[in-house]
């Protein structure tokens, strides 16, 4: 089983009324939620670990796991509200303004987290989730505590508006990349990383020193970019797709890496640090070929495998 570990929120999108104004239409969604449903409908073994409301949005959060063939028992369950994503969309790009205090996700505390059973074989961590505590220190420790028999893939997802504490979230990032198999980053995310390197190359190396055998660099329209530790890169071009918004792309192109590395084999701790240039591309592709379907449709709506034949 792949254990997705973050964020499940509503995405409040902004859809015309009746009457003739704007309203929002909330829609289940979260970086890492919406990493578990895709890897899900992609027919991988899944469970999500997260902090959940037990009020209607929350409800309708475990509605989708559980018709996505995520598995819930992680969930972590309380009476505090569901964190909300208020979502704006210019030229079909999303940006975000997050109601996240004192909410079920953002509560969730280690000592809630219980043990992880041995038929996990992979995490991924990400998401909001990390930039704000005392959520990020428990996802921070279940990472120290179960990430070294285990692959590790992390996509931090930055929202730079959305982070109180830059000093500390840089610190918590640079310990979890340390840890870290695989890391995917926008290549927004490597310039707000990174200010002071020059070139996308030259901070995708330097955040392989840092500790992962593999770091994948999305750039949109342009594709993806995937180094190794081997010295070896590969590259693959975004799939065409007419797009009517991205709400949820970089969540769904993670399931499809990660769904691939699985099928293959290689989603393991003893494979995943000599992954190969071969297959590195060929998840890549994967990636994109999944992503392309969510940005042709609205919302954050990964695609069933049986889309994609």
């Amino acid at each position: 089983m792949i254990l997705c570990c973050g964020e499940a929120l509503i995405d409040m999108i902004p859809e015309p009324t009746v009457a003739g104004g704007e309203g929002f239409v909330p829609h289940v969604g979260g970086a890492v939620f919406n990493t578990a449903v895709g890897l899900g409908r992609l027919g991988a073994q899944v469970g999500l670990l997260s902090g959940v409301s037990t009020d209607q949005f929350g409800a309708r959060l475990e509605t989708r796991l559980r018709e996505s063939h995520v598995d819930t028992s992680a969930l972590v369950r309380s009476a505090r509200p569901t964190t909300m994503a208020f979502v704006q969309l210019q030229d079909g790009h999303a940006s975000y303004t997050f109601y996240d205090e004192n909410t079920a996700g953002r509560m969730m505390a280690s000592a809630d987290v219980a043990p992880i059973g041995e038929e996990v074989e992979a995490l991924f961590f990400g998401g909001i989730s990390l930039a704000v505590e005392p959520c990020a220190n428990a996802y921070a420790d279940v990472l120290q505590r179960e990430g070294a028999t285990r692959a590790v893939m992390i996509d931090p997802n930055i929202r730079p508006g959305f982070i109180r504490d830059v000093s500390r979230y840089r610190a918590r990032l640079d310990l979890m990349f340390a840890q870290a198999d695989v890391v995917k980053v926008s290549d927004e995310d490597l310039g707000w990383l990174m200010p002071e390197v020059e070139g996308l190359e030259a901070r995708a190396q330097k955040l392989l020193q840092k500790g992962p055998a593999f770091v994948i660099v999305t750039c949109g329209s342009k594709g993806a970019q995937g180094f190794l530790a081997s010295g070896e890169q590969v590259a693959v071009p975004a799939q065409p797709a007419t797009v009517v918004d991205t709400v949820g792309a970089g969540d769904t192109f993670n399931s499809g890496v990660l769904a691939r590395l699985s099928e293959l084999g290689l989603l393991r701790k003893d494979c995943i640090g000599s992954l190969s240039a071969e297959d590195a591309k060929d998840a890549l592709l994967f990636g994109a070929k999944v992503a392309a379907v969510t940005v042709a449709r609205a919302g954050a709506n990964p695609p069933w495998a049986r889309e994609l034949a």
